[in-house]
């Protein structure tokens, strides 16, 4: 049983969940038809989504240790685009989103800044949730941080420790992944390389495979612990996300568990492939019927990440006073699974179409809109398709300064606040 968190000798209360950020109401878009959403699945290529009623998707959220930067607000935004089609086409989506707010770059920040991991992580996780409204992000329905979740992920341990598929290297609890290895999207010598940059330790003495992921790491003295009956510590990365989204998404026990995983391009392996094969590991079922990806953004010519100290964050920019209108429409303008550049010119660029864009808006008379919004929705339907739903937006507005014919501005406003999440 799960006693709580326990910290230089403290406990800690038991939060009872984790409050996600308001709702937004998605006016409804009607007359227009809309095609079953397709989406380029990592795995099979481009694919038709499920036309059940129903969609389950799970999105790996922040470990709260900075801000949001432009790559966390890209990813959010693809996925908040692909729920808002799905709401907008008369399905209900169950999305669940976790925190990971116990973490060694967490703790390593908190120790860097002599402040406490909680609240450090708490003031993140607050300011994340600042920028995901400013952004106009549809909240999750479960908001869930991993530090809230220990008993779920002693119980999914528990059915690993029932195959016989755990093993201790000193105080250590390692999954025993060779026989589930079949499906390694890399090389294995690449997948060892990719594997000890991203979290892994290939090379630890006493493990008996170079790619057996951590499940839970005896405590180490100084660090956040929880008592389990695999000794005082805390998870492994993969097997938190597991857990979670089995926990809350498992609605059918059907085979896939969920329907869609979603996440940066950074996550596919290791943490998404070992996420699959727990579950195989502990359920003998598949995770998910369908891997959606995002690209990476860079700035000046690298990709954007912590190590590199070339973040651009969403709060800075709007601190600084632009419109988070102009954000989402600059990360919009590229496509989600193509890797492009945050740069001055992109947020000129951004500035002047919303601008043109209001423009029109605030005309008695437009250019004709009933084909416009058919565009968008067909563009959004192929693999959110958002560069050709913008294009098309501005071909618009700018037909509207030239042949203003009917007074239909308030259609087309309602109509890319829900879908495209552009309150103009």
């Amino acid at each position: 049983m799960i006693l709580g968190p326990l910290f230089r000798g403290h406990r800690f209360e038991r939060s009872e969940g984790l409050k996600s950020w308001p709702e937004i109401y998605l006016p409804p878009i009607t007359d227009v038809d809309f095609p079953i959403l397709t989406l380029k699945d990592t795995n099979l290529g481009m694919i038709p989504v499920s036309s059940n009623k129903k969609l389950r998707m799970y999105v790996c959220g922040i470990t709260p240790y900075d801000a949001t930067h432009l790559g966390h607000a890209a990813t959010y935004l693809a996925f908040d685009l692909l729920n808002r089609y799905q709401r907008l086409s008369d399905k209900e989506v169950i999305f669940v989103e976790n925190v990971t707010d116990v973490d060694d770059p967490l703790l390593e920040r908190a120790k860097r800044d002599n402040q406490e991991w909680q609240e450090l992580a708490h003031s993140q996780i607050e300011l994340f949730r600042s920028d995901m409204t400013s952004l106009r992000i549809l909240p999750p329905e479960y908001f869930v941080k991993v530090t809230d979740s220990m008993n779920l992920v002693e119980d999914f341990i528990g059915l690993l420790e029932k195959h016989g598929l755990l093993y201790s290297v000193e105080k250590d609890l390692y999954f025993s992944c060779k026989e589930f290895l079949r499906d390694l999207p890399l090389t294995m010598d690449e997948a060892v390389k990719v594997f000890a940059e991203r979290g892994g330790d290939p090379q630890r003495g006493g493990k008996r495979h170079p790619l057996d992921p951590l499940v839970w790491s005896a405590n180490v003295e100084g660090e956040p612990g929880w008592e389990s009956r695999y000794g005082f510590g805390r998870p492994g990365w993969h097997i938190e996300c597991t857990a979670i989204a089995c926990k809350y998404l498992d609605t059918y026990r059907s085979d896939p568990v969920i329907d869609i995983q979603g996440g940066g391009s950074d996550l596919i392996f290791p943490h998404h492939f070992m996420s699959s094969q727990l579950v195989r590991a502990a359920l003998g079922r598949d995770f998910s019927t369908h891997y959606i990806h995002t690209a990476m953004i860079g700035f000046e010519g690298e990709k954007m990440s912590k190590s590199k100290g070339n973040l651009v964050f969403v709060s800075k920019l709007i601190r600084e006073g632009l419109d988070p209108m102009i954000i989402r429409w600059a990360l919009l303008s590229g496509h989600y699974q193509q890797d492009r550049a945050w740069s001055l010119e992109l947020l000129h660029k951004a500035t002047a179409e919303v601008a043109l864009i209001r423009a029109a808006l605030a005309q008695n008379l437009v250019a004709p809109t009933r084909q416009l919004i058919e565009d968008i929705v067909k563009a959004v339907a192929e693999n959110l398709n958002s560069p050709v739903a913008l294009n098309r937006l501005v071909e618009w507005a700018d037909k509207s300064r030239r042949e203003p014919l009917v007074n239909e501005s308030g259609v087309v406003s309602r109509a890319i606040d829900s879908l495209l999440g552009l309150a103009l």
